[in-house]
């Protein structure tokens, strides 16, 4: 699959926190000519052109989104990877039975689906005191999962690599994120190392590997945009010790967690809002390095290294206090957003488009077709002398407007409302016969059956 074959992308998980990042990232490109986001929740991040479809992890009704939208490429974003955010069951309800829901929805010799791109943790590694120096994607765990995300963990990526395994026209790319920190990010590391002071266990100083947030979703973005099956470790270069970690921070720390107990120790920090989920205990012994070479080989660059995104979470930390307040969080309004993407009333989509086009637009699209051309409603033109073998084929008429097929589809649906409605069959059957943009057609649609509903009333 080349990267111009990535057109059509379906993104679950739209209302976390990088499902709705990634979707913002792909609305500025281009040549992509449809972003489907799914979720059981409102989205958390203002979008422009990608289209929300609330529904879960049913792949029953996901089948029928891929199907009906000609999805190539899908990007599982949903993976629970910090236990401290839901419980255990939910947690491998969605990890596991949602992963293997989706996969079904991608899965068959029928199905459009050419890409998936499964977002997975080095979790999946786990921490132990005789792990090697750096993993490579070519390592196994080297000791069964301990906790229940681990396993979590370890049975979706089972399941993905039985997807591959059974549709080998599918390219598949399993990204497995170091820890990640950032402004925006919120995760128990990003919390631990809030603290005023921050607590470490006694005689433990591990080394630590981060990734920061904005190199998160370039990677998943990166794998959207080329053919790269297999599975990739995405850390950023360099390790760097907890102390270390810590004084980047300014912070001071205290070993003051004993080596056995750490989890009861931890107690009095739930009273602080901090919970240390079980995954984290052992990388607060033995840390983990890995070895993020292969991606780099694929063409991916870093924008931070590791001592880079721990100074530019350091910025935050700073700065959070005095900008407090100051930014105010996103709330989805479905008539709202649906006034925004497809009322004509609403200006900016025809502000790129000069008066003169704009002008020709409305004028050309109730034209009639050009000769040789057909428009609905009207009979072909009878010759003189018809000649006895079969008609050629009507053609559609030229695009209505210079340039026409170059134009976004918010710059086609902010003159949709002024045209009569027996313009657009015309405009709907060019649409399908070229681009189909599935924007355009939906509007068009919409509009006919509003017409309808109103000659009939």
């Amino acid at each position: 699959m080349t990267p111009q074959d990535s057109r059509r992308i379906l993104i679950t998980g739209i209302s976390t926190y990088w499902g709705g990042r990634l979707a913002q990232a792909l609305e500025e490109n281009e040549e992509i000519e449809t972003i489907v986001g799914v979720d059981s929740e409102d989205p958390t991040r203002e979008l422009e052109r990608t289209e929300f479809v609330r529904v879960g992890t049913q792949h029953a009704l996901l089948r029928r989104l891929v199907d009906a939208a000609g999805i190539d490429t899908v990007i599982d974003t949903r993976l629970v990877v910090d236990s401290a955010t839901t419980s255990p069951r939910l947690a491998h309800e969605n990890n596991v039975i949602g992963t293997m829901n989706i996969l079904a929805a991608c899965a068959g010799p029928e199905s459009t689906v050419r890409k998936l791109v499964f977002k997975s943790s080095t979790h999946f590694y786990g921490c132990e005191q005789d792990d090697p120096a750096f993993f490579t994607e070519s390592m196994g765990r080297p000791h069964a999962p301990q906790t229940p995300i681990e396993r979590d963990i370890v049975e979706a990526e089972a399941a993905v690599a039985e997807f591959a395994e059974k549709n080998p026209r599918v390219s598949v790319s399993l990204l497995r994120f170091s820890n990640v920190v950032g402004p925006d990010v919120r995760t128990s590391h990003t919390r631990l190392f809030s603290l005023p002071v921050v607590p470490m266990i006694l005689g433990f100083d591990p080394r630590y590997q981060f990734v920061h947030e904005d190199d998160v979703v370039a990677a998943l973005a990166h794998s959207a945009g080329h053919d790269l099956p297999g599975i990739y470790n995405v850390a950023a270069d360099g390790v760097l010790a907890f102390t270390e970690v810590c004084g980047l921070l300014g912070k001071r720390y205290a070993p003051v967690l004993p080596p056995w107990g750490t989890g009861l120790a931890l107690g009095p920090l739930r009273r602080v809002g901090l919970r240390v989920p079980p995954e984290m205990l052992n990388q607060l012994r033995y840390g983990r390095g890995l070895d993020n070479r292969k991606l780099k080989a694929a063409g991916f660059a870093y924008r931070y290294t590791s001592r880079e995104a721990v100074l530019k979470f350091g910025e935050y930390l700073r700065l959070h206090p005095v900008l407090r307040g100051v930014r105010e969080p996103y709330r989805y309004e479905r008539e709202v957003e649906e006034f925004l993407r497809w009322s004509p009333s609403v200006r900016g989509g025809e502000s790129r488009l000069n008066p003169s086009e704009l002008r020709g637009l409305e004028r050309l699209l109730s034209a009639h077709a050009e000769p040789g051309g057909i428009r609905e409603g009207s009979a072909p033109r009878a010759t003189e002398a018809p000649e006895p073998e079969p008609a050629p084929e009507p053609q559609l008429a030229a695009p209505p407007v210079e340039h026409y097929d170059d134009l976004e589809t918010e710059e086609i649906l902010a003159v949709l409302g002024s045209l009569d409605a027996a313009d657009l069959p015309t405009l709907r059957d060019y649409e399908r016969a070229n681009r189909a943009r599935h924007g355009v057609l939906g509007a068009i649609e919409g509009l006919l059956t509003r017409h309808e509903a109103a000659s009939r009333g």
